[in-house]
């Protein structure tokens, strides 16, 4: 049970690739080992057949000279005993291919016509014993006698192939001639034919795996890229679509793309509508209840701080809204619409300029250090926006007469804006919420909070350039740090 839950667990975290891989592997090892099994008979066979047929010329031929040599019926083979004899004595230098001959190795042996034998080069069977031998009997009776038989039962090289042939006289048989070749050449070209197919089955089998891997890779490619866009998508990520080729797979991403852009709808409109709601409240609110006061009769001075509120109110209603078509203007765009070069120097002068007379109404100065080429690719207007907003940011959290330091500079092929300020510095529970939407903490002199959308949409321009933002508490000394890094 285990086991097959191993395997089910296996099987359900297997890749495509892996799945055709495996597929495949299991379809041709079985296929090629059949056919190789096959092959490996046939090529057996083949020698067998090969080497038996020369050796039924020989016998008959042997046949013959002792047929020719008969006196009366009466067998002669000292001829051809002479002639094996003197032929196994012979040194050959016959290279065939991989075997070297280097003596005759045919045997002969010759019976009568009752199975005696007369004769045997190999000196296996005795003069005068009696032979029932396949190839013996069968001659004798007028078929095809041949055998096969191993020498030693421990030895599987010594195998003996016989083939057998009739001596005839006057058109009866007198007896018969046996010719005999040890097949431990023949197995030899057998075994190394079968090395061959074996490694080249092995050879076949990988380059096809390597290439039912490429194929399967290639086709699988376009589902691991839509597959990795899914989860940066789920993880919200900023992904753009991906090319996909062929038109089924364009058809895919296309679907899986207005998929996203319907959910991300849904779930943009829902959770706007919340926050929105939940944000308009206290101006609202704070609105209403003026509004209700100034209705009775109201002394002139408390008339005028409660319009004053009104206004105020009014106010930060304005700004939010502005703020929230900024951020959803830019956190549709999957990608740059406009994209040129910028100099980052010219995008803080335009946002300081914005900002100048905040920061001399509440006594702050600026100071900057910019070192050399600080020029990028993007978009300007959003630039100055996410640049403006931290400085802002910096601002409402700068003590009265304090200094904001702001740097710029190159590092590791990227450019970098520093802006420090000397104020409380963020608290532990706010590091990791400072760039959520409506987040925000209330400022040192007044104690009311922001919008609390200008960090979030610093964050979508710097991801939508292709870098980050960083807000951290200076080390050493009171205030914090935000760090805007772009891609040079």
């Amino acid at each position: 049970r285990h086991g097959v839950l191993a395997a089910r667990n296996l099987a359900q975290r297997m890749s495509l690739t892996a799945r055709f891989l495996l597929g495949f592997a299991v379809v041709a090892t079985v296929g090629l080992f059949v056919l190789f099994t096959q092959l490996i008979h046939r090529v057996e066979r083949q020698y067998f057949e090969a080497i038996e047929e020369p050796m039924v010329d020989v016998a008959n031929i042997l046949a013959e000279v002792i047929s020719a040599d008969a006196d009366n019926g009466v067998l002669k083979p000292q001829a051809v005993e002479k002639a094996v004899r003197a032929a196994q004595q012979r040194q050959l230098k016959a290279q065939i291919y991989n075997l070297s001959k280097t003596k005759v190795d045919m045997q002969v042996y010759v019976t009568d016509a009752q199975g005696r034998v007369i004769f045997d080069s190999a000196g296996i069977e005795k003069p005068g014993t009696i032979s029932n031998h396949r190839d013996v009997n069968l001659t004798l009776m007028g078929q095809y006698g041949a055998r096969s038989s191993r020498m030693s039962e421990y030895d599987p090289l010594s195998i003996v192939m016989y083939v057998g042939a009739p001596i005839l006289h006057e058109g009866r048989t007198i007896g018969m001639l046996s010719v005999a070749k040890p097949q431990r050449g023949v197995l030899a070209f057998v075994w190394e034919t079968e090395r061959w197919l074996k490694w080249s089955i092995i050879t076949t089998v990988l380059l096809m795996l390597l290439g039912i891997y490429l194929a399967a890779r290639w086709a699988t490619r376009p589902l691991e890229v839509l597959t990795q866009h899914a989860l940066a998508v789920s993880r919200g990520e900023r992904s753009t679509s991906p090319r996909m080729p062929g038109h089924q797979m364009k058809t895919l991403a296309k679907a899986l793309e207005d998929m996203r852009d319907a959910l991300e709808g849904r779930e943009y409109v829902e959770h706007y509508v919340q926050s929105l709601t939940h944000e308009l409240k206290s101006p609202v609110a704070a609105i209403l209840g003026a509004g209700e006061i100034l209705q009775g009769d109201v002394p002139e001075p408390k008339r005028a701080r409660f319009l004053q509120n009104i206004h105020a109110e009014a106010g930060r209603l304005r700004d939010l809204l502005e703020r929230l078509l900024h951020l959803a203007a830019i956190e549709k765009q999957k990608k740059l619409e406009t994209s040129e070069r910028v100099d980052l120097v010219r995008v803080l002068d335009g946002a300081w300029d914005h900002l100048a007379l905040i920061a001399l109404a509440k006594g702050v100065r600026l100071e900057r250090d910019i070192n050399g080429d600080l020029v990028v690719k993007g978009d300007p207007w959003l630039l100055e926006i996410a640049v403006g907003n931290l400085l802002q940011n910096a601002i409402d959290f700068a003590p009265k007469g304090s200094v904001i330091a702001v740097r710029a500079y190159r590092f590791d092929a990227k450019v970098v804006i520093e802006i420090e300020d000397s104020g409380p510095g963020i608290p532990d529970y706010a590091r990791t919420r400072v760039f959520e939407r409506f987040y925000s903490l209330p400022r040192p002199d007044s104690g009311k909070k922001s919008t609390g959308l200008g960090l979030c949409f610093v964050k979508e321009v710097a991801e939508l350039h292709g870098g980050s933002v960083e807000l951290t508490n200076r080390e050493g000394v009171d205030g914090a740090k935000a760090m805007l890094i772009l891609p040079g």
